[in-house]
């Protein structure tokens, strides 16, 4: 496949939830366009866009992979993007840089929450979106159902294009309502068809979807409304005129049916892909910035123009290096071009250009404007970056990663692999920003953050496989604190002798808690030279270092005054180290008798959750010692603020999805410590004895 003209590209990814069929769908496109000789199958592992070893274990789309074939002389760039919650910060990533996407709806189970939230950010990004219902063939199919529950569930109107002949076991074709004809299939997965007339038995139905079409669109165009209201008709050239107007504005959404697996109206759909949906021309001007500056600069959809591109996607492969995805949005990439990459201020030498087909990589010489495609070994490029001319610097709003929702600490199968355990991680990070790793300094853990179980677990795996790194995940420890209820005044004297110099250190402290947040302070009240000037550093280091520890769990003290008052010294045994075991002898001392109680995490919750699954979630919420600070109606769902202890919801991910039918979404961050109450804390202790 040579260069592309930039007007018949198509930029578009297939979106929905899990199990709606969009590698399937993509699979059929591949076939029906002469790309595969077989019809790829996720279910048998055949699949050409499932091809990581994770994804075939689960047949789940696990990660965004790119494609493309040509169709009536337009060239057609399809990204199969994964639908499971765990890893839709891939969709988000994609959609920032896609011109369309065909959004899947089951004739089945309707809309679930995730494709509600890709909705959103196709919203966000203003993508212009065709609808397809898919598995019109399989039992409790039901086309107008499903549209329905897309127009109350995203709050669209929708412009029905194609409509079934039969459903479930009786489906056997659709019918197009522009062109007022019939496609009945052949079921052997080939996509023929002969076209016909309409069944006498459905002609009234198509006759008014037919009409509804042509007032749906009509409203879309001043133009065509005029011609609509003159001639009380549209021609099939007027009606693919003001689907396209209607698409790319918004006004509606286009609807096709059929049936994926079976490859029927995937045929039909890749035209209306193409008739619909935009070129990278027609989504025109992209904005940037001037590198340094808020100085807006422009750059024009245009081969001609000075080359700028934005990289959406990283993988890292150990034999093959580093691919970068790009998708270019003005002029021309050649290989053996050295380019700025403005946002780190460094140069990267472009030496190959590929063209993505599922795991395989086709070397191209140069790559236009509209284009996606990758490019191996870019030193200091990570995904959310710019790519751009050297003499004509722009920088584009980068990615910005979704949150983290939950957390695993890392246990190494074998000691000492500390360091290709993070090395791996590293690379993994490069190609998934929202993983993200920590050592954590007072459980002395390596915590692992991600999306969701399935999300970290799929990591792990990868982990194994490609770096050969071995790690469990465990439950992190919860960092709790310690701190005082009450006043205590104590000496600390250290006191050592044993021939020749010895030690001497005596001092006087006052040990009182601070209000919540505090942190720690000390206070030199010293009087009178008792304790010499150079002396009292150590005393408040001596401090510090025994707050390291609590008396109840061992955990970090908090919120504690410590006043140094009085004490003694010797001319000749005192010294630093004296005074600072003294320090820290006074304050262990102190605490004992100042009431030391336990602190826990508390963290703030949003949970969106659809409206019948509220009181189960507000319910467990209560359940888990939270408290729930209101209630916000989103569309066709509720969020839910909470505050809620940490402890309690390590594993809240697969318990809302349990909760709501994988219908739920939740994010979470730190808020502030608190008061563990007291017959938990003593559940806590005991638990932490037996460990």
């Amino acid at each position: 496949m040579g260069k592309y003209d930039t007007a018949t590209l198509r930029n578009f990814g297939i979106v929905a939830h899990n199990s709606a069929g969009k590698t399937s769908l993509v699979e059929a496109m591949l076939f029906d366009t002469g790309v595969t000789k077989k019809l790829g199958k996720v279910i048998d592992g055949s699949s050409v866009m499932d091809f990581e070893e994770e994804e075939i274990k689960r047949a789940m789309t696990l990660s965004a992979s790119l494609n493309h074939c040509v169709w009536k002389g337009h060239n057609l760039n399809i990204v199969d993007t994964p639908g499971v919650s765990n890893f839709l910060h891939d969709t988000h990533r994609c959609l920032r840089v896609l011109g369309g996407a065909v959004v899947i709806v089951s004739a089945i189970s309707g809309v679930k929450s995730q494709t509600r939230k890709i909705w959103e950010w196709c919203d966000k990004f203003e993508v212009p979106r065709i609808a397809f219902v898919n598995k019109m063939d399989r039992d409790r199919a039901d086309f107008l159902k499903a549209v329905d529950d897309m127009e109350k569930s995203l709050g669209v109107r929708s412009a029905i294009v194609t409509m079934p002949i039969g459903a479930e076991a009786e489906f056997r074709g659709t019918i197009d309502l522009v062109k007022m004809r019939a496609r009945l299939y052949e079921f052997n997965e080939s996509g023929a068809f002969k076209e016909v007339d309409i069944p006498a038995e459905l002609l009234d139905e198509a006759q008014r979807l037919h009409l509804q079409l042509v007032e749906t669109v009509a409203e879309a165009d001043d133009e065509l409304m005029e011609k609509y209201l003159e001639t009380e008709t549209l021609s099939e050239a007027d009606l693919l005129l003001g689907l396209r107007e209607g698409t790319l504005t918004g006004v509606f959404t286009p609807v096709f049916c059929g049936s994926a697996l079976a490859n029927i109206g995937v045929r039909q759909l890749l035209d209306y892909i193409v008739a619909c949906l935009p070129s990278p021309v027609d989504k025109g001007v992209q904005l940037g910035t001037l590198p340094g500056s808020e100085e807006i600069v422009e750059r024009q959809p245009s081969e001609d123009a000075p080359f700028s591109a934005m990289v959406f996607k990283t993988i890292n492969d150990p034999y093959a290096g580093k691919l970068s995805f790009a998708r270019v949005y003005s002029g021309t990439l050649k290989t053996d071009t050295v380019v700025l990459n403005p946002l780190r201020d460094e140069k990267e030498r472009v030496g190959h250009i590929f063209r993505m087909a599922g795991k395989e990589q086709q070397d191209i010489e140069s790559a236009v404007a509209g284009e996606i495609v990758a490019l191996p070994k870019l030193k200091y490029t990570a995904t959310g970056d710019t790519l751009c001319d050297l003499q004509a610097p722009v920088l584009y709003e980068p990615l910005v990663p979704l949150k983290p929702i939950i957390s695993f600490a890392l246990l190494p199968a074998k000691k000492g692999e500390e360091d290709k355990i993070y090395t791996g991680l590293h690379k993994l990070m490069e190609e998934d920003p929202t993983l993200r790793v920590v050592r954590d300094e007072e459980t002395h853990e390596m915590v692992l953050s991600g999306m969701g179980q399935v999300h970290l677990e799929v990591a792990v795996e990868r982990l194994k496989r490609k770096y050969g790194a071995d790690v469990s995940l465990k439950e992190p420890k919860v960092p709790y604190r310690e701190t005082i209820r009450s006043n205590a005044e104590v000496q600390g004297k250290y006191k050592k002798q044993s021939g020749g110099r010895g030690q001497y250190g005596d001092v006087w402290l006052k040990v009182e808690p601070l209000s919540q947040g505090g942190g720690f302070e000390f206070v030199d009240k010293v009087v009178g030279g008792v304790v010499p000037r150079n002396y009292i550093p150590a005393v408040e280091k001596g401090v510090i270092e025994a707050m390291k520890k609590g008396p109840l769990t061992g955990s970090q003290m908090v919120d504690v005054r410590v006043t140094l008052f009085d004490g003694s010294h010797h001319s000749v045994d005192s010294s630093e180290m004296a005074f600072k075991v003294a320090g820290s002898m006074a304050y262990k001392k102190a605490i004992e008798s100042c009431k030391p109680t336990l602190l826990e995490p508390i963290m703030n919750l949003e949970v969106t959750v659809p409206d019948d699954c509220m009181g189960d979630v507000i319910g467990d919420l209560t359940s888990r010692r939270g408290k729930v600070n209101g209630v916000e109606p989103q569309a066709n769902a509720q969020m839910i603020k909470a505050e809620v202890p940490m402890a309690e919801v390590l594993r809240y991910a697969p318990e809302l999805r349990s909760l709501t039918s994988d219908r739920g979404m939740f994010s979470m961050e730190f808020d502030k410590y608190e008061e563990v109450p007291s017959h938990q804390a003593a559940k806590i202790l005991a638990d932490l004895k037996t460990v």
